[in-house]
């Protein structure tokens, strides 16, 4: 047979056909169903474009009051779960949130008997994908608290998706504003074509398995710092930057090490990343010294990667920013990657949906490069 070689990391190679959504990386646009993606973010609520993502519609006035209260009713974390929410806490480290949240979330199918999408309808896999999607932000946020030395705060049915997760995080109301500049970069992280988390989301998907089962693999991709790991590091960049008082001169010698620039340059777009504009907007609305530090920074980091590569294209992308937002809206540090998959559960779900259609399993084959049989 005719065996086609694919280009390293499969760039450019069409898998799939997808209703979930679609990068145009060289117009610097994607978008959500038939929707831009960031005009959502600036008009609609986070809610509305849940529902959009598992209806494939947006909602009415009716519809959207329905989804809301039957998605705030499944927040709630088993009470049976209590004892493992407090072992996956206090392992590792404090930023390895997301590998408590795979624990947490495995134990959460078991004692929700969520069964493998081969055995069930696409009514029950819609209602799995609800619970996890309303779950994550909880056990995420009693993982926090309870490394804290704190108490998990319970969460409120009169909050919103993004002034529930500011709230369960601090045990403060947010401000409509923080609540608000949340609300917006989580709208527009919810999706971003077939990366790698969502590509092993919908890998899992087709064997038939749950959709825990699924969420929790893209959860593991995710967690890599080429990935969703990114946000807090860009933010630590800047702590190195401020240090070293240049930023000409740290990316320069961050170059010349080879190593890699936290919050810069993006795998699909060859034009500035719009998530990045939308939230440097943002950042400026909530204004503040480590606003200004960041948009003088980006200026000169761009600068030093237009000498360095003058045939690529290379600006900030949506790490870089989601950073300084979230600080500025007191997300903690440790806590920026796991906001990104709270918005990013739902996204995920939505493609492991529209896998569970195709009853075949996705089984690459790969080129043999060893020594040959003796």
């Amino acid at each position: 047979m005719s065996v086609i070689v694919a280009p390293p990391g499969l760039s450019n190679v069409v898998v799939t056909d997808t209703r979930v959504g679609d990068v145009r990386g060289d117009e610097g646009f994607y978008q959500y169903r038939q929707y831009s993606a960031i005009e959502l973010a600036r008009t609609m609520s986070f809610e509305e474009v849940w529902y959009l993502f598992v209806h494939g519609e947006l909602p009415d006035s009716s519809e959207l009051a329905d989804f809301v209260t039957l998605t705030r009713s499944l927040r709630k974390i088993p009470d049976e779960l209590g004892s493992l929410l407090r072992t996956a806490a206090l392992a590792g480290t404090e930023r390895q949130m997301l590998a408590g949240l795979r624990t947490v979330l495995s134990a959460f199918a078991a004692t929700h008997q969520i069964v493998p999408m081969w055995d069930s309808g696409p009514e029950q896999r819609i209602a799995d994908s609800l619970v996890v999607s309303a779950v994550t932000p909880t056990i995420l946020s009693a993982l926090y608290r309870i490394r804290a030395g704190e108490d998990p705060v319970d969460p409120r049915d009169d909050l919103s998706v993004a002034e529930n997760w500011l709230y369960s995080l601090t045990g403060v109301e947010p401000t409509p504003e923080s609540a608000r500049a949340v609300e917006q970069y989580m709208i527009a992280t919810i999706d971003h074509g077939f990366n790698a988390s969502t590509f092993t989301g919908r890998v899992i998907a087709s064997t038939g398995a749950d959709v825990v089962s699924a969420v929790c693999g893209a959860i593991g991709a995710f967690s890599g710092p080429l990935h969703g790991g990114a946000p807090d590091r860009a933010l630590d960049a800047l702590d190195e930057i401020r240090e070293m008082g240049n930023a000409t001169d740290w990316a320069r010698a961050q170059l010349a090490q080879r190593s890699r620039i936290m919050g810069f340059g993006h795998a699909v777009y060859r034009t500035s990343d719009p998530r990045s504009e939308m939230l440097r907007d943002i950042a400026l609305s909530l204004g503040g010294p480590l606003v200004d530090f960041a948009v003088q920074v980006e200026k000169e980091v761009v600068a030093v990667l237009a000498e360095a590569y003058p045939d690529r294209n290379l600006y900030a992308n949506v790490e870089f920013y989601a950073g300084v937002v979230m600080d500025r809206c007191g997300v903690p540090r440790q806590m920026f990657t796991p906001t990104f998959a709270v918005s990013r559960v739902v996204g995920w779900c939505a493609n492991i949906l529209e896998q569970a259609e195709d009853r075949k399993i996705i089984r690459p084959i790969a080129r043999y490069v060893g020594p040959p049989v003796a």
